[in-house]
């Protein structure tokens, strides 16, 4: 009788520790950014925009898209290289205010963006005009604000800049009469959000990095890994923009590859 007794609250031991373990083990699961509860679960207001399964949503040229271990990748191989810039476009609705976070990769060659408040180019497929977070390899553009097939850059990493109106409005060709070595003229660096450098080093190469974009009336917030990157205060009435279509970027060039997941949006 006495073994007996013994041997059940062993195995009542037993059990209850394996539950305890599981229950560790399920909790530190659903703490990780690939955990079936989402990131944005985790984050009041945002909500995820991928599903990390699939392109639902998501309309962009499958040549150069695809889903790969949750995670939406852009690639250009030798045997595929591009013309012209191509997207994949988010197709659901963007509020006009809004904060987006994700996490990106990607690799030393790589030149890509996030683009918003953009417009869908009727000559050129899945191309998008517009605003862009900047990203690339080498980390030489990342986090600057560049305008795409537009006014090109905005703020250059470590700028507030405050865009004004285009000299002469109306008249033809005005606009590309004020860009000079890729960049906006009409502009005025009105702060210093740190040495450029410097804030280059925040940025991990050949890693995950988090950007977060915070858009709001006519500022427009970069920040990455969580520091502030470039800011832009348009005030350019004719060219600016307060809506459009949100995509992220493969660039013409070398072979390349870059990486999104956990991408996430809240309304503002």
């Amino acid at each position: 009788m006495y073994a007996t007794q013994a041997s059940t609250r062993e195995m009542i031991t037993r059990i209850v520790m394996f539950v305890i373990l599981l229950t560790s083990i399920l909790s530190c699961r659903d703490n990780t950014p690939n955990a079936n509860n989402s990131v944005a679960e985790q984050e009041e207001g945002f909500e995820p925009i991928f599903d990390g399964k699939t392109l639902l949503h998501w309309e962009g040229d499958p040549g150069y898209w695809r889903v790969e271990n949750g995670n939406l990748v852009g690639e250009i191989t030798p045997h595929n290289l591009l013309k012209t810039n191509t997207f994949v476009i988010y197709a659901g609705e963007i509020p006009k205010d809004f904060e987006l976070k994700m996490d990106f990769r990607i690799t030393e060659d790589g030149n890509s963006g996030i683009n918003y408040r953009s417009e869908l180019l009727d000559t050129i497929p899945f191309a998008l005009r517009g605003y862009q977070a900047d990203i690339d390899g080498k980390n030489r553009y990342t986090g600057q604000n560049y305008e795409e097939r537009k006014r090109t850059t905005l703020a250059y990493r470590g700028e507030k800049a405050e865009i004004s109106s285009q000299v002469n409005p109306g008249t033809p060709g005005s606009l590309f009469t004020n860009i000079m070595n890729n960049a906006w003229q009409i502009r005025k660096v009105v702060d210093s959000l740190g040495n450029a450098d410097s804030l280059r080093a925040k940025i991990r190469s050949g890693d995950w990095n988090e950007i977060h974009l915070i858009i709001r009336g006519n500022d427009l917030q970069h920040f990455i890994n969580g520091v502030l990157m470039s800011e832009v205060i348009d005030n350019d009435s004719i060219n600016r923009s307060y809506n459009g279509k949100l995509g992220m970027q493969v660039h013409v060039g070398p072979p390349m590859k870059v990486e999104y997941r956990n991408i996430r949006l809240k309304k503002l």
